[in-house]
């Protein structure tokens, strides 16, 4: 009887979900449906199959901790890994690198289940029943993927067409509306959904058939990674010299043993605005309203709000998105076209594609409340047991404020307890360090100023979570 080994590809940003996805938290760390993140629907979905070992989840270096956490937060899988990528290489080089991994430990005819971390499945036995099919297939030497029954004419996706006994004819580029209705009205084109099963012998084989460079590049990567804890680094140099290629075109496209599985599974991947719309529960007049938000004749829109009152007055098929330091104001019907402003902010190095107000980091997080040339202000929060490194600064001084808590402060040669309403101050080339012995969360006003405020003037001496002299400022969390 062969095993599954469940691999969960959580990379991306999701750019089109932007102001909300941002590239160090991007859409499958965000709770967009209910309180869970997309990520971790996934590994529920994942931990409720029958049969199946603890998954593998692929993640960028930037996303370890928080993606650890929401894993933990979750309390039903503890034996899972978290394979980091230390640069991104498409989707091919990712699965490459997690069947090597998984071949370290698995035999050949263990089913890897590639799932992407940020779709939305509502039918869970539905789900079971189709990752059983495609587990036989896949026994049976197939690499199988899995092909969901139109809705509708949906021109965001690519669609897999059906040959006899299952096999694939051939993979379609996003369509456009007239040939999409031709597809769905056939009855033999499915949405291409991007998940997979084989088995580990079966994809090494085709890999060595169709991209070789790319398999020798990542088992190079898995064979000199290195363990720590739940995490493997890949290799970077051995990951560099790998081809940039998703695993549609280096394999599927190529292979002759593509089949396809078809599967109603009230699927989405919340590729848009619009997606979301769409699956979202709505009020009597078809809006999708979340936080702090007041209607006035509005019809058919999507009002968001994370930090502050939004109110709206005779709008009709309209996507409004608000957040701490950006406003997305666009028609439902463009919102794929949200990427653009994606790509202009990265062309003018703006930080807002790229992180909120509040970045998460592995003790807690910190909120920027006011940021001026010489000065910032910002509120910290640090989870009981928790600290900060020990570190220092070159270019600015700070001064903490205690408003809730109990905080150890390391300063200089001296450490000592602050409570609420007490404070002290650290200047600059002086190392220190921020902890909370307590079991209430601690937060602290953090006001600086100085020449630079930059995260990367941040010289670390001792972290409890491996990072370098200067990687803060890549941190997502």
């Amino acid at each position: 009887m062969y095993k599954i080994q469940p691999v969960i590809l959580a990379g991306g940003t999701g750019s089109r979900l932007w102001p909300l996805s941002r590239e160090l938290y991007p859409k499958q760390l965000l709770p967009l449906i209910d309180e869970t993140s997309l990520l971790q629907t996934t590994v529920l979905r994942v931990c409720q199959l029958a049969d199946v070992l603890a998954p593998v989840v692929v993640v960028g270096e930037e996303h370890r901790f928080i993606t650890r956490s929401q894993i933990d937060a979750l309390g039903v899988v503890s034996a899972y890994s978290i394979l980091l990528e230390p640069l991104g290489r498409n989707t091919a080089p990712a699965v490459c690198g997690a069947v090597e991994f998984c071949a370290l430990t698995d035999d050949d005819d263990t089913i890897v289940l590639v799932l992407p971390a940020d779709h939305l499945i509502l039918r869970q036995e539905a789900f079971a029943e189709a990752v059983r099919k495609a587990a036989e297939l896949a026994a049976d030497g197939a690499i199988v993927t899995f092909g969901i029954e139109p809705q509708s004419p949906e021109t965001g996706y690519g669609y897999i067409e059906r040959g006899e006994g299952g096999s694939v004819l051939s993979f379609k580029e996003k369509p456009d509306l007239a040939t999409a209705m031709d597809y769905v009205q056939s009855g033999n084109y499915f949405w291409n959904s991007g998940m997979f099963a084989f088995s580990i012998k079966t994809f090494r084989e085709e890999m060595e058939i169709h991209a070789p460079e790319m398999l020798t590049a990542m088992a190079e990567a898995v064979r000199h990674g290195m363990r720590d804890g739940k995490f493997f680094r890949l290799d970077s140099k051995a990951m560099a010299s790998s081809p940039s290629d998703s695993i549609d075109y280096a394999l599927m496209e190529k292979t002759d043993k593509a089949a396809v599985v078809a599967a109603n599974l009230d699927w989405s991947d919340i590729g848009s605005w619009k997606a979301l719309w769409e699956i979202s529960s709505k009020d009597d007049q078809g809006n999708v309203t979340v936080g702090d938000v007041i209607l006035e004749e509005t019809r058919n829109c999507m009002v968001r709000s994370e930090s502050k009152l939004v109110a709206t007055v005779g709008l009709e098929d309209t996507l409004v998105v608000e957040t701490a330091d950006a406003v997305l104001v666009a028609p439902l019907s463009r919102s794929q076209d949200v990427k653009k402003i994606v790509t202009r902010l990265k062309k003018k190095q703006r930080d807002e594609f790229r992180i909120h107000r509040t970045v998460f980091r592995p003790w807690g997080s910190y909120t920027v409340l006011e940021q001026q040339p010489r000065y910032q202000i910002k509120r910290i929060t640090v989870y009981p047991g928790k600290k900060l490194s020990l570190q220092m600064h070159h270019h600015r001084h700070e001064h903490w404020v205690i408003v809730t808590g109990t905080a150890r402060i390391t300063n200089g040669d001296e450490t000592f307890l602050l409570h609420e309403n007490q404070s002290t101050y650290i200047p600059s080339g002086v190392q220190h360090r921020l902890e909370n012995p307590g079991v209430i969360g601690l937060e602290l006003i953090e006001v600086q100023n100085g020449s630079y405020l930059g995260e990367d003037d941040i010289v670390r001496f001792d972290d409890d979570y491996g990072r370098g002299a200067r990687e803060e400022v890549t941190e997502a969390e």
